[in-house]
């Protein structure tokens, strides 16, 4: 009897254990998925000088062209935003993978401004899908005592993924004959075999829908516009999440929309590579910080990273001023490290506080919050530009962003979070 009973219970430790290897791979699958997508996002980065130069735009035609791709996000957010929780995940994924491909099939052709601002649109749209359903299909494939690593993992890789976007850009575009078409090309082909795995992803939804995961009649694809209101219970949670994180993306739009014509024309980086490569230091320390932090609480952690937004912020405006690079590489890396921890410990207490059933739904409205931050402050930067300089404009912004960082803690100093 002991050793049946033995054999028994080695038979399910081991059913256990190849469940848990197959959500892991399948976890691993979406997050590398969710990566892609992210840094189709940002491949026009390390391009915004050659269009320039093409195309003769200024700074103010340059930020609202980097501007509209969140006009993109934040039209999925809210009119797709809460449709994952009724249709179920991976539809969603796929339409967003399909908003990819246009994307970058416009910017393929793209001979001029219209087409150009057409596919910022689509890959706003893509990562608008992106955004807020994958962060919460990776958590829901991960086994259940994986649960906080997998937010953790779901928000860095949507990081990790943005910072990528230019330094592979520049790097396709360097070693071609076609760098305006070749990063796009890339991705294009990426895009197939990443819908053939979305494809065969299981749906996670099911735990999070009454029908208990069947699929959805037709009428369950009507959009309902998302509103950006957040329940009460998850307010106090909400506010100061959103506030950082307005001020980390505030941050992240700056580095992806002028940095490269910052350290090249003001702080003396003379190859565009290179430029190109430290626009991605912030969205790497951001992923580190994330991963890092993923065993510390989210109260103290949001604190940390609300300290790290405000001194990096401090170290970026005198680096800027003074036009010293180690300085304002320092001053990325503190951001980046902010901006993870924040981030990270933002979603976790905001989907922690969701009430059951609407955490797409809040995680979406969140993530319209952190878009609006990623435009509207690099619009008025671009006007700024023209009224002033480029570097005033970046220096004025990144004072908002330690006054808004700021806030953050003052806030949470008065209504600390609970663990």
């Amino acid at each position: 009897m002991t050793s049946g009973g033995g054999q028994r219970t080695d038979d399910g430790a081991a059913a256990h254990d190849r469940t848990d290897g197959a959500r892991a791979v399948r976890l691993v699958a979406a997050a590398l998925v969710f990566g892609l997508v992210m840094a189709g996002a940002t491949l026009p980065t390390a391009l915004y000088g050659r269009y320039q130069e093409q195309l003769g735009f200024g700074p103010l035609v340059q930020t609202t062209l980097f501007a509209s791709y969140a006009v993109g996000v934040l039209a999925a957010l809210v009119v797709l935003g809460e449709l994952s929780d009724r249709v179920g995940r991976r539809p969603l994924l796929l339409l967003g993978l399909a908003a990819a491909a246009l994307s970058a099939l416009c910017f393929l052709l793209a001979d001029g401004l219209p087409l150009l601002f057409a596919g910022r649109l689509l890959s706003g749209l893509s990562a608008g899908v992106f955004t807020g359903t994958a962060t919460t299909a990776v958590v829901e494939l991960a086994p259940p005592r994986w649960s906080r690593a997998a937010t953790s993992t779901a928000t860095a890789v949507n990081v990790l993924g943005l910072g990528a976007g230019p330094v592979l850009s520049a790097l396709v575009a360097e070693a071609s004959l076609a760098p305006l078409r070749a990063p796009y090309l890339v991705h294009l082909l990426l895009l197939v075999p990443a819908a053939l795995v979305t494809w065969w992803q299981p749906e996670t939804a099911g735990s999070q829908r009454r029908d208990g995961g069947r699929p959805a009649p037709a009428s369950a694809w009507w959009p309902h516009l998302l509103r950006p209101t957040v329940p009460v219970e998850v307010r106090r949670a909400f506010v100061p999440a959103a506030t950082a994180g307005f001020a980390g993306f505030a941050v992240f739009g700056l580095f992806t929309a002028v940095a490269p014509q910052l350290l090249v024309e003001q702080l003396g980086v003379g190859d565009r590579v290179v430029a190109d490569a430290l626009v991605g230091v912030p969205f790497l320390a951001s992923a580190v910080a994330q991963v890092a932090t993923g065993g510390l609480a989210a109260p103290r952690a949001l604190v940390a990273g609300c300290a790290g937004l405000a001194a990096g912020a401090a170290l970026l405006v005198a680096g800027l001023a003074a036009q010293a690079l180690p300085l304002v590489v320092v001053a990325a890396t503190l951001l980046g490290l902010g901006h993870g921890t924040a981030f990270r410990a933002g979603v976790a207490s905001v989907r922690a506080a969701s009430p059951e059933g609407r955490t797409g739904e809040v995680v979406s409205t969140l993530f319209v919050v952190l878009y609006v931050a990623i435009s509207l402050p690099v619009v008025a930067l671009g006007a700024l530009a023209v009224a002033t300089d480029l570097p005033t404009a970046a220096e004025i912004l990144g004072v908002v962003v330690g006054l808004l960082a700021l806030a953050a803690l003052v806030l949470l100093r008065r209504r600390p979070l609970e663990g």
